[in-house]
């Protein structure tokens, strides 16, 4: 496999070249193809850049694949979930890490609670979530539209989790009419812009936990309370999101998850606190 991506990286634009070899599954026949193209295209050094490792960078938005599978050979349960998305070969990598960092966080202060995946695309979040916390009775992974492929990853994570069958179910709606009540969990990975306000407006509402990795920060519909000349638009933006959580009588934590997985790697989690019952 590493092998086939380093192959890959090289050819740059002559890649259809050396595409049905690849495809023929033979290591032998694509060094073979790579071992003429070299000759032909006059570059000596083609042959020991083969022999040199290529980094395989966690940012991709490439999708893994089965061709992938032998990157993941540990038991981890982080490997172990990894070869099942590669199994359902649809799920861009980057996405697979930006899910497992976020739903790790959330669950070493969240447990239990329903599930409530907000623009949330393949539904790898809300999954994970269920992976992490068997005592979550199930999740709702909510999108305007919900990818058809989506049926593809959730079949594979359930082949290798059968107790996710029947717990995640896949809403096509805008994000505004869900229901969302106070024992849920509402996550977010990447909502744009003011998507990520909406859907902490909808945890606040309901007195939920949540939790937003934000990003695509946009100053023309996001508030940035005027601290613009101290910091960037993005932490303008984020910092007064924590900040009007505080004042909704929410406890934060900020976090953040791996830059090398995204730059846009700020998270946000907020509890409510609840009003004292004594005297």
């Amino acid at each position: 496999m590493r092998e086939y991506s380093i192959l890959w990286g090289l050819l740059g634009t002559r890649q259809s070249a050396i595409e049905p070899a690849i495809e023929s599954g033979s290591l032998a026949v694509v060094k073979h193809a790579a071992s003429l193209m070299a000759c032909n295209l006059g570059d000596p050094d083609v042959s020991a850049k083969l022999r040199l490792p290529v980094r395989f960078t966690p940012s991709s938005t490439n999708r893994l694949t089965h061709r992938d599978l032998d990157r993941f050979p540990g038991e981890t349960l982080f490997d172990r979930i990894a070869r099942a998305v590669c199994r359902a070969g649809c799920l861009p990598r980057k996405e697979l890490y930006e899910a497992w960092e976020t739903a790790r966080r959330v669950r070493r202060l969240f447990r239990g609670g329903r599930i409530v995946d907000l623009a949330a695309g393949h539904g790898i979040l809300a999954q994970v979530m269920l992976i992490l916390d068997d005592t979550s009775p199930d999740a709702i992974a909510v999108d305007a539209m919900t990818p058809p492929s989506a049926a593809t990853l959730h079949a594979a994570l359930v082949e290798a989790w059968p107790r996710l069958a029947g717990r995640t179910h896949f809403v096509s709606t805008p994000l505004d009419v869900v229901h969302i009540l106070p024992a849920d969990i509402v996550v977010s990975v990447h909502a744009c812009g003011a998507l990520t306000d909406l859907v902490l407006a909808r945890a606040v509402s309901a007195r939920a936990r949540v939790a937003v990795l934000t990003c695509c920060h946009d100053v023309n519909v996001c508030n940035t309370g005027g601290l613009t000349g101290w910091m960037d638009d993005a932490l303008a933006i984020d910092s007064v999101r924590a900040h009007r959580l505080t004042e909704q009588r929410y406890r934060i934590w900020t976090q953040l998850i791996p830059a090398a997985i995204t730059p846009k790697n700020r998270l946000l989690l907020g509890a409510p606190i609840e009003a004292p019952t004594g005297p």
